[in-house]
């Protein structure tokens, strides 16, 4: 894929390939792939409306309530490059069986957990399951259209996940809300038909590899908390695994990624994207709460309204990046995902502040489909899978430093 464009050969995608399966028709239906993986968003957005509910019942500060949140996005972090490489490895109908059951256990566990220990155990499992969804879902997209597909249905679904959150906390229970993701189980049964049984891989699993990509990103999560002595850790992690990858080149962690401008450049911007979004999504309740006279029910319908508008907008760019120069998508995402910020710290008006909400939505979600696609580029066929869970990390890593950030600077 060239500097020009970023449309993606339907050829050149990680569904043809002989790891990742197929659809005996050419394609998995994009809608099974969005049902498979957008509910995640949906679930991991619940909370938006509600923490200061679940903070009273677990008997515990809102920002310590947060950690509900904070330790779903640090399972997706880490569970996505680990999915990507069982799905590497073994194929995708293991990983499609083992995430389920994962998003099954986890969920259980979330609505039935007695104390706050518990249900983060929970929201762990579920979320890690969660990860294996979505990649296996990313796997099997090829295009940007199809990706936009998904990332719509990131933004749609996430958009409703803080209004059906708060519907359904109050009338039953918060524990409720967080099991929103389990309805992506409804779509394991269409994806497992159009797969196909794949042999493993010849080669092994790079445990080193992994368990380095797991702690890197675990301290990353914590830098918001604790900056210097998190930000010491990843760089102590950092310079091993890129030993690692150099000695290791076709490890957890492939060199040619290490190498690749469009993967590092389309990685790191994903998860800018991303964290300014997540920051927003938090923070914009309480801020407009204290800024103008609406009341929580106004927050939340406007909330949605613009979160499904910046959703629907960047189905529109995604849709449409194959025939538009890709600096200029690039400028425009770039340009977007910094006044989206800068107007919600210093905006007093509601709808001015909503509208820094549609511009996060439609940076982050439309970003994910165009970055995703050029992340994978420079990989070869039998890496791709690893390529897009690498870049989904990045992306997730941004869903655990957001809140973390909302909590710091604005959910006291």
């Amino acid at each position: 894929m060239s500097d020009q464009s970023v449309a993606e050969p339907a050829t050149a995608t990680a569904s043809a390939s002989p790891l990742t399966g197929k659809a005996p028709s050419g394609r998995v239906p994009a809608l099974w792939l969005a049902l498979l993986a957008a509910p995640m968003a949906m679930g991991a957005n619940a909370p938006v409306l509600i923490l200061p509910s679940m903070a009273r019942s677990l008997a515990v500060p809102t920002a310590t309530a947060t950690w509900l949140v904070t330790v779903f996005a640090w399972a997706m972090t880490i569970g996505s490059p680990l999915c990507a490489g069982m799905i590497r490895q073994r194929g995708l109908r293991p990983a499609l069986l083992v995430s389920g059951t994962a998003v099954a256990v986890g969920t259980t566990l979330v609505t039935t957990a007695p104390w706050l220990p518990l249900a983060l155990t929970g929201r762990a499992v579920q979320a890690i399951g969660g990860a294996g969804l979505v990649a296996v879902a990313m796997n099997l997209t090829g295009s940007t259209r199809r990706m936009g597909v998904i990332t719509a249905g990131f933004g749609i679904l996430g958009a409703s996940g803080p209004l059906l959150g708060s519907v359904l906390a109050s009338a039953v229970s918060w524990r409720l809300s967080l099991a929103l993701s389990a309805v992506a189980l409804l779509a394991i049964p269409a994806v497992w038909r159009h797969t196909q049984r794949t042999p493993p891989a010849v080669t092994t699993f790079d445990a080193t590899g992994a368990g380095l990509v797991v702690a890197l990103a675990s301290a990353l999560v914590l830098i918001p908390t604790a900056p210097l002595a998190a930000a010491l850790a990843a760089l102590v992690i950092a310079v091993p695994l890129v030993v690692h990858a150099k000695r290791n080149p076709d490890g957890f962690v492939p060199a040619v990624l290490l190498r690749s401008p469009a993967f590092i450049g389309s990685a790191l911007l994903a998860c800018a994207f991303s964290t300014s979004y997540f920051a927003l999504l938090f923070s914009l309740p309480r801020l407009i709460a204290q800024r103008t006279p609406w009341s929580t029910d106004a927050i939340g319908t406007g909330q949605l309204i613009a979160l499904l508008l910046g959703s629907a907008l960047s189905w529109i760019l995604s849709a449409s990046a194959g025939r538009l120069a890709y600096r200029t998508v690039l400028t425009a995402l770039i340009t977007l995902g910094a006044l989206a910020p800068l107007t919600a710290a210093f905006a007093t008006w509601g709808p001015l502040l909503l509208l820094a909400a549609t511009a996060a939505v439609l940076v982050s979600t439309g970003s994910n489909a165009v970055l995703s696609i050029r992340a994978a580029k420079d990989a070869p066929d039998h890496q791709r899978p690893t390529a897009i869970g690498l870049f989904v990390l990045c992306y997730q890593l941004g869903g655990a430093l957001g809140p973390a950030l909302a909590a710091l600077l604005v959910l006291k």
